[in-house]
């Protein structure tokens, strides 16, 4: 084994450690998929704090590790943390079959990861609005066949029926179409941002009763274009009424009632729990 494979190796190891997830494959996505077909020509620049440091060279054992890799340092665009994505795709736990929704793909890197994990058989539409990064994504995305990139906006553009809606933007709340995109048993997870001191990833379950939702780690994420500012009339939580949330509802189903913990146009939260089963 050469010491690039190794560090690859060594790579996906802790990124399956980190995700805390049954599915071997994780391991084996993180291993076969190379990070570095995904950022442009090294050296790159890695995000730490509130500055930046240049790799060495464009060997690629140097971002093969838990770093912020800019993708477009102006916009404040970048690659992700790959703990965190590990982190989440074990928990949406994308299945071969499966439809999956990609919502600011970026450069493509875990939209490449979701559609090796949904073979065969299944397909990963990606949305980025950025139009370079589209194209990007577009370009190293060819050689997987299952994976579709839309350069557009997923807040006003109609979605597929998904079994998974992973999104790597900023909502104030997410778009009642997201939520009407799910199937029966889908998956959704989105970086929650109702207000600056609220950033909240969120676990979402389409259940037989309702929208199941779990506040789980702090997150951010840039502002996702169209449905990062709140309506006048919305209820904005506290961090603490944030974190106890448990399910989600459309308006058009359910008016708020006394459980709400936050209130928009079209969807509000509830501290009242629903089934995760069915």
């Amino acid at each position: 084994m050469s010491d690039l494979e190794d560090i690859r190796t060594f790579y996906a190891r802790l990124m399956a450690a980190n995700a805390a997830s049954s599915d071997p494959r994780l391991e084996e996505v993180f291993a076969s998929v190379p990070r570095e077909a995904f950022l442009g020509p090294g050296p790159w620049t890695v995000i730490t704090g509130n500055g930046t440091v240049t790799t060495p060279s464009a060997d690629p054992a140097h971002i093969c590790q838990n770093v912020l890799v800019a993708l477009d340092a102006d916009k404040g665009i970048n690659n992700g943390e790959p703990f965190l994505h590990a982190m989440w795709i074990g928990k949406v736990a994308p299945k071969p079959g499966e439809a999956i929704t990609h919502i600011g793909a970026g450069s493509g890197y875990y939209t490449a990861l979701l559609a090796k994990l949904v073979s065969p058989g299944g397909t990963v539409t990606a949305f980025e609005i950025d139009e370079n990064l589209a194209g990007l994504a577009r370009k190293n995305l060819e050689t997987y066949g299952n994976a579709t990139v839309f350069h557009g906006d997923a807040v006003t553009s109609p979605l597929s029926p998904s079994d998974i809606i992973y999104v790597n933007a900023g909502v104030v709340a997410p778009p009642a179409g997201w939520l009407k995109a799910l199937r029966p048993g889908g998956r959704m997870i989105f970086p929650w941002r109702p207000a600056e001191r609220v950033p909240l990833a969120i676990l979402v379950t389409r259940t037989e009763k309702g929208f199941a939702c779990d506040p789980f780690m702090r997150a951010w994420f840039i502002p996702c274009f169209g449905a990062s500012l709140a309506d006048l009339a919305a209820k904005i939580p506290t961090r603490e009424q944030a974190t106890r949330s448990r399910s989600i509802w459309l308006v058009e189903d359910r008016q708020p009632d006394r459980t709400a913990t936050a209130i928009f146009e079209h969807v509000w939260f509830s501290s009242k729990a629903v089934s995760v089963r069915g």
